[in-house]
C-alpha cells in the first residue's frame, strides 16, 4: 500500500520568546469564523477586544504555531491580518485627507521657494499628526519596516494554511496556500502543500486569492462580457475597475510613507534624501504588487490593458470619441503598439464623419496622471540609485523589495 504523501510544514520555527505586551488567552477573542470578523471591519469602529499591537498578535501566533496550539495559533494570526489591514487603511486614508489639502502658493526662486517647500512638508506632518490621533491603529505600539514587509509579501499566508489544515479547516488552508502561492509561485514547500491539496475531493472550489481586490473582480467580469460581445456591460464594469484600481494604487503609495526607523547620523539633505529614497523604492513596486494574476497568468501592462478593451468596446457602440481617448490613453503607456496606432490612423481619418476634434484624441486626464506619476516616480529612482546611493545600499534596498 502506498502511504499518502504528507502536507509539509513551514521551516521549524524557534519558539520566540514572548513581547512585553504579549497578548495572551485573557483577551477572549471571539470565533475567528465569525463572519463580522472573518471580513474585517471599518478603521473607524475596529472592534475593541482585538486592539493591540500588530507585532505582539503576529509573534504571539507564531508562539502557539511552534507549540502546535493550531486553533490559538489561527485565531492571533487571522487578528493580525485584521490589524495590518486596519493600520494600511489608516495609514491611506490620513494620507488621502492631508493630500487633498490646500497646495501652498506657487514658490519664487533661491532661498524663498526652499522654505515655501518646508512649510509645505510641516502643513503636512501637522495634517497627519492630528489626523493619526483619532484613530485607534496609531494608539498601539508601531510594528517595524520588515514586519510591514512581511505581511505586504503574504508571509503570514504561509503559517496560515498550515495551522488551518490541522485545525481541520480545508477549505480555509486551500485558500490560504492559493494565496501565498500567488506571491510566491516557485516556492516549492508550498507547491507540494498545494498537490496534495488538490488530491482531496471538492479542492478547486476552494481555490481562490483572499487578497483579491474589487479591480480584479470587475475586470475578470468586463473581460467576460468582452468576450461574449456584451459590449455595454463590459464598458461599464471596466469603467468600475479603472478608479477602483487608481485609489488602490493611490492607498499603496500612502502605505509607503508610513513610519520608519532612522539609523544613520548624516547630514540634513543626505538624510532626507535616504529616507525619501526608501520610499521611492516602495512607491515602484505598487504598480507591480497590484497587478492581477488571473489563471496563472499576470495581466502585463494592466493599465495599458483595460484602455485597450475600452477602446474597442466603444467602438463597436460606436462611441468614437470614448474610444479615441482610449486608444491616445492606451498609447501613453505603449507608444510603439502598431495595433494601436493603426486604430488611432483610423480615428483620425473618419473625424470628419464621425464629428469629432482634435482635444477628442488627447489621453484622459485619469491615464495622464497615473502615467505621470508612476514615470516621474521611476525616473527619481534610477537617478538616486545614479547618483545618490552607492553599490551597497542599492542592493542592500532592493533585496528587502
Amino acid at each position: 500500500m502506498t502511504r499518502r504523501r504528507q502536507l509539509t510544514a513551514p521551516p521549524g520555527l524557534p519558539r520566540p520568546a514572548p513581547p512585553p505586551d504579549r497578548p495572551g488567552p485573557a483577551w477572549g477573542l471571539l470565533d475567528p469564523r465569525s463572519p463580522s470578523r472573518a471580513s474585517g471591519a471599518d478603521f473607524r469602529s475596529f472592534p475593541r477586544d482585538e486592539l493591540m499591537p500588530l507585532e505582539s498578535a503576529y509573534r504571539y501566533g507564531l508562539d502557539q504555531y511552534s507549540t502546535e496550539n493550531w486553533p490559538e495559533s489561527v485565531s492571533y494570526l487571522e487578528v493580525s491580518m485584521r490589524l495590518y489591514r486596519l493600520l494600511r487603511d489608516s495609514e491611506a486614508f490620513c494620507h488621502r485627507n492631508c493630500t487633498a489639502a490646500p497646495a501652498p502658493a506657487p514658490a519664487g526662486g533661491g532661498a524663498l521657494a526652499e522654505l515655501r517647500l518646508l512649510a509645505a512638508v510641516l502643513r503636512r506632518a501637522q495634517c497627519l499628526r492630528r489626523c493619526k490621533q483619532g484613530l485607534p491603529a496609531f494608539r498601539q505600539a508601531q510594528p517595524g519596516r520588515d514586519l510591514l514587509d512581511d505581511f505586504q509579501r503574504r508571509e503570514p499566508y504561509k503559517y496560515l494554511q498550515f495551522a488551518y489544515f490541522k485545525a481541520n479547516n480545508l477549505p480555509k488552508a486551500i485558500a490560504a496556500a492559493h494565496t501565498f502561492l500567488l506571491k510566491h509561485p516557485d516556492d516549492e514547500m508550498m507547491q507540494r502543500n498545494m498537490a496534495f491539496y488538490k488530491t482531496m475531493p471538492d479542492a478547486e472550489e476552494h481555490i481562490k486569492d483572499l487578497e483579491t481586490k474589487p479591480y480584479e473582480n470587475l475586470f475578470v467580469r468586463a473581460v467576460r462580457a468582452y468576450n461574449g460581445d456584451n459590449w455595454r456591460t463590459s464598458i461599464s464594469d471596466m469603467e468600475l475597475a479603472l478608479p477602483d484600481f487608481f485609489k488602490a494604487y493611490d492607498d499603496c503609495t500612502a502605505a509607503c510613507e508610513g513610519s520608519r526607523e532612522i539609523k544613520d547620523f548624516k547630514e540634513f539633505y543626505l538624510s532626507i534624501a535616504d529616507h525619501y529614497i526608501e520610499v521611492l523604492a516602495c512607491k515602484v513596486q505598487c504598480e507591480s504588487n497590484l497587478t492581477p494574476i488571473i489563471g496563472g497568468f499576470v495581466v502585463e501592462k494592466f493599465v495599458a490593458t483595460m484602455y485597450h478593451y475600452l477602446q474597442f468596446a466603444y467602438y463597436k457602440l460606436n462611441d468614437m470619441k470614448n474610444a479615441a481617448s482610449c486608444a491616445a490613453s492606451y498609447l501613453l503607456f505603449d507608444q510603439k503598439d502598431e495595433v494601436m496606432k493603426q486604430n488611432m490612423v483610423y480615428y483620425q481619418y473618419h473625424k470628419d464623419k464621425w464629428g469629432l476634434k482634435e482635444e477628442d484624441f488627447q489621453p484622459r486626464s485619469d491615464a495622464v496622471r497615473y502615467h505621470n506619476i508612476t514615470t516621474l516616480q521611476l525616473e527619481m529612482y534610477e537617478f538616486a540609485k545614479q547618483h545618490v546611493m552607492d553599490d551597497d545600499e542599492v542592493s542592500f534596498l532592493e533585496r528587502k523589495l
